[in-house]
């Protein structure tokens, strides 16, 4: 079977991280190469012709570029305001969202202002574009650095709070954001079993972060990622909620009830019975409300239904690769960063959902995140 043409962002970590790789690699067609050299670059967010990368470090930060075709022009670096950020997100409001797992700390910057604000930095700046040059960060390249004011950054601290896996648990673990259909902010808290939902403001000169209300979920679970899904699959206003519980090894359907706190509708293991332990990371929805999740420990990807309320596992293949940490769709396929594997793997996408054996894989090294480009 001949894969067709791909053109991917990918996102891993290096040696700092204990990482096979050394930046941010761009994949065209044939040919994967790195575009630019940081430290564990795990997580990406694309916004048009802007590329935006965590640095999943102790004091870690967040960098910004600009895509020219194949090249990043290293625009522009802002502190993460906190340790290991691990997700980044361009949210509505204007506002680079920025989670950050050690500290179980949030951060919101004005992308407007960081844009108004950042200055030449160094000699070649620009050449990423021109050249095709690989940009360094973080003292390792050329390029800009923003000189933020401290309007234009917040940082909120989640609450402190455990639960039941005194290991993974010890504290407020802040995973990933999402945007609410109600104009608010969601943030999973590993550590603490909750979801927190915020309000975010952004403007030229200054962002705000506005603690609204914490929603808990069942202890233990350690909600990782989340989705939505449609109000007109799901039969509810503004669509349900699933979260992926990483420690648990289930996937759970929350709703908003009339107070506004999210109840939840049902959960569903992934896998029955003893084995080795299903950890969960990434999950989506597709236009079906199709819930897909990625299982490491068991290195699976299995597929659920949402009809009739429920949360029904229709299937389970293989991860085509070890340690599945993220996955894209393109049109006919799923692509798989298996991180373990130092490669990407290309499973084709049956009717139901479910993937078949991969039939292509995408050597690179500790892949953490895949961003398919238009």
């Amino acid at each position: 079977m001949s894969l067709p043409p791909l053109h991917l962002l990918i996102g891993s970590y290096t040696a700092t991280g204990g990482g096979n790789a050394t930046g941010i690699s761009i994949v065209d067609g044939d040919v994967v190469s790195t575009v630019a050299v940081l430290d564990d670059p795990s997580f990406l967010a694309v916004d048009d012709h802007r590329v935006y990368a965590v640095s999943e470090t102790v004091d870690g930060g967040v960098h910004a570029f600009r895509r020219t075709g194949s090249a990043l022009e290293h625009l522009w670096d802002a502190p993460a305001g906190g340790d290991a950020p691990c997700h980044v997100r361009v949210d509505p409001s204007g506002a680079l969202v920025v989670t950050n797992y050690v500290s179980g700390t949030v951060t919101a910057v004005s992308l407007e202002a960081a844009e108004a604000y950042a200055v030449p930095g160094g000699v070649g700046s620009g050449g990423a574009a021109a050249g095709g040059l690989v940009h360094g960060v973080g003292g390792q390249g050329a390029g800009v650095s923003a000189a933020l004011p401290d309007a234009a950054l917040a940082t909120e601290v989640l609450p402190d709070a455990t639960g039941p896996d005194e290991e993974r648990q010890e504290g407020p673990h802040a995973h990933q954001s999402i945007a609410t259909p109600d104009g608010t902010v969601l943030v999973a808290d590993l550590g603490g079993d909750a979801l927190h939902e915020f309000r975010i403001s952004a403007d030229a000169g200054s962002v705000s972060i506005e603690p609204l209300r914490v929603h808990h979920v069942t202890p233990g679970a350690g909600p990782r990622h989340m989705a939505w899904v449609s109000g007109s699959v799901s039969g509810s206003v503004g669509g349900d909620l699933v979260v992926a519980g990483e420690l648990d090894g289930r996937v759970y359907r929350l709703r908003r009830d009339e107070s506004g706190a999210f109840r939840e509708v049902c959960a569903t293991p992934v896998f029955d019975g003893p084995g080795v332990p299903s950890l969960l990371s990434h999950i989506e929805v597709d236009e079906r409300g199709l819930v897909t999740v990625a299982v490491r420990g068991r290195d699976q990807i299995v597929v659920l239904d949402t009809a009739d309320d429920g949360l029904r596992v229709v299937g389970a293949a293989s991860a085509g690769g070890a340690w599945p940490r993220h996955f894209a769709r393109v049109p006919g396929y799923l692509l798989v960063a298996n991180q373990n594997s130092d490669a990407i793997a290309v499973l084709p996408l049956g009717d139901d959902g479910v993937p078949g054996e991969a039939v292509g894989q995408i050597a690179v090294g500790s892949p953490t995140c895949v961003i398919p480009l238009g």
